[in-house]
């Protein structure tokens, strides 16, 4: 089973690219099975629907925009995004990512379980880092992602230290 970990973001807006931060934080700290793939989408939004595709399960990770505080983050899973029944904006990825999920339900390829995780942002001020807030929320959203690669039995290893199980 192909599991695809899918960080949105734009980097030069500081809080706006967590999840492409997070891509970089899940590389930088652990190693991952060949079938789990790591990808950097950016704000390419349609241009990636492939991506989506071609695998099995697949992880979203981008900000939100809802009533909340900075960093608190929200689950939804692929019958909420294709139902829109999203109760927060996708920052500017939103029309891309549900027109990529579209795409793919059309063609046949969207895969049957995907989650978005969604942390609202501090800032979207121009800057190339997260705020303080967000990034001290980076190492947890990280750590749910790889508790739940764990649990489907993919064998996550933290860098330099043994398969955690």
């Amino acid at each position: 089973m192909k599991t695809l970990i899918f960080g949105a973001g734009n980097l030069i807006l500081s809080d706006e690219g967590f999840g492409v931060h997070c891509i970089n934080y899940l590389e930088k700290h652990f190693e991952f099975p060949e079938e789990v793939e790591l990808f950097d989408g950016g704000t390419l939004g349609i241009m990636v629907t492939h991506k989506i595709e071609e695998a099995d399960r697949v992880y979203i990770v981008d900000t939100v925009e809802t009533t909340g505080a900075p960093g608190e983050v929200f689950r939804f899973e692929k019958e909420d995004i294709m139902l829109n029944r999203l109760p927060v904006k996708l920052s500017p990825h939103q029309i891309g990512i549900q027109e990529m999920l579209f795409i793919s339900e059309m063609r046949g390829g969207c895969p049957p379980r995907i989650s978005l995780l969604g942390v609202i942002p501090e800032t979207l001020d121009p800057g190339d880092e997260l705020s303080g807030t967000l990034g001290e929320r980076l190492p947890q959203v990280a750590r749910l992602i790889v508790n739940e690669l764990k649990e489907m039995g993919h064998a996550v290893r933290e860098k330099g230290g043994a398969a955690l199980h």
